[in-house]
């Protein structure tokens, strides 16, 4: 972790401190004095050229008073004497994350090795996508849940993870093993996995890959996703291979985000994913737009996703996972008779196992789950973070 961090306290004050807990936790209680309720706080990490974690915490209520200012002030000049302290870190070249933690978690990496960590969910976006698909939906969370915290992953080629040169080849199973190594270096032993498309079969291959940093029981969550083959749609559908394809073909630097919306459209792609797509161009220092992942890496990583075949870790699973698939009621083309035979199949064979395969339906939802239904989906995915929260309290902790 970093010796130094960035903190933006709700004020708009930020301040270079040291990776002292103490200060930290300090500066935050007494956020938590204006508004004790429903707070989350967001701890975020990029690595690449630069590095930095930034805690964020949320208070919607109220604003921070004017002594509040002078207590940033006052804790910016003692910080400073801290961070002199310390030699300034290098990058680890691991993969942009943000970790957002209900309001009764008092944990972070830095803490004892002997303290535990927390009950913690991976999130994964699929392809094209960024850990941002999942922010609000895990701020949601977190005030649901505050005896957990959630962590949002950019998956190599994918948003701030662009940055970090991988080595090839991109693939769902390189995708698996980046997470695995970011867990392990945070100290986490996820107790949730949640993956969506792409994310769902990356999810898949972490269990594949790794009983440890992995907690048993651990419980997967496939967003819209089979293990195997991936059908694309039909006529009138978006297909990504074609969309990843026409983006490969454009400007890498495009003037607005708009012009790049009417070309998908003009393409036959819908609007909402014209309009989905655009939310990964950011403007640079020449004052046009430029693509914040790498497309010729995600084109590896799609032809992977359409070629490997995880039906062997759903049809034995480990004792102790629980996997969950839940198909998107309108996104029929994904999801064939066979699919839906075997995972019930697998439902029955790793219920005398002691694991567990079940399947799920979102109703009036498409593919893009978390945006077309998220009440829906939030009620769904609300029981296990109930389950996982009473055996925790059985087994105490």
């Amino acid at each position: 972790m970093a010796a130094a961090s960035n903190f933006v306290a709700s004020c708009g004050c930020q301040m270079r401190i040291g990776a002292s807990i103490r200060v930290r936790d300090s500066c935050s209680s007494s956020v938590d004095s204006l508004n004790p309720n429903r707070r989350i706080r967001v701890l975020a990490r990029r690595e690449g050229k630069g590095q930095f974690d930034q805690l964020c915490i949320n208070n919607s209520k109220r604003k921070l008073s004017q002594s509040m200012k002078c207590l940033c002030t006052d804790m910016a000049l003692v910080n400073q004497r801290i961070l002199q302290e310390h030699a300034k870190p290098k990058p680890t070249g691991l993969l942009g994350y943000e970790l957002v933690q209900g309001n009764l978690v008092q944990w972070n990496s830095f803490m004892d090795k002997s303290i535990p960590d927390p009950p913690t969910c991976v999130l994964l976006h699929g392809i094209l996508g960024s850990r941002k698909n999942w922010g609000s939906f895990a701020k949601r969370l977190a005030e649901e849940f505050p005896l957990w915290q959630f962590l949002l992953v950019d998956l190599r080629c994918h948003g701030d993870s662009a940055s970090i040169k991988k080595s090839g080849p991109h693939t769902v199973s390189s995708a698996a093993l980046d997470v695995l190594k970011l867990v392990g270096q945070l100290r986490l032993t996820p107790r949730v996995l949640v993956g969506h498309s792409f994310g769902g079969k990356v999810a898949l291959s972490m269990v594949e890959q790794a009983a440890k940093p992995l907690a048993r029981p651990v419980r997967v969550w496939v967003l819209d996703a089979t293990p195997g083959k991936v059908r694309a749609g039909g006529d009138g559908e978006d297909h990504p291979g074609e969309l990843i394809s026409f983006l490969r073909n454009m400007p890498y630097q495009v003037p607005s985000k708009q012009e790049v919306v009417d070309s998908l459209v003009h393409q036959g792609f819908s609007l909402e994913v014209a309009r989905w797509v655009v939310t990964n161009l950011r403007r640079n220092a020449q004052q046009n737009f430029s693509w914040i992942f790498d497309l010729n890496g995600i084109a590896d990583m799609y032809e992977s996703y359409e070629g490997t075949n995880l039906w062997e870790i759903v049809e034995n699973v480990p004792r102790g996972v629980h996997i969950n698939f839940l198909k998107a009621e309108r996104s029929l083309h994904r999801w064939a008779l066979e699919d839906l035979q075997r995972i019930h199949a697998a439902e029955e064979l790793a219920s005398d196992e002691g694991a567990g395969v079940q399947m799920h339906v979102l109703e009036d939802a498409g593919h893009w789950v978390h945006a077309d239904n998220p009440d829906g989906l939030f009620r769904i995915l609300s029981s296990t973070f109930r389950i996982e929260t009473t055996l925790r309290g059985i087994r105490g902790g």
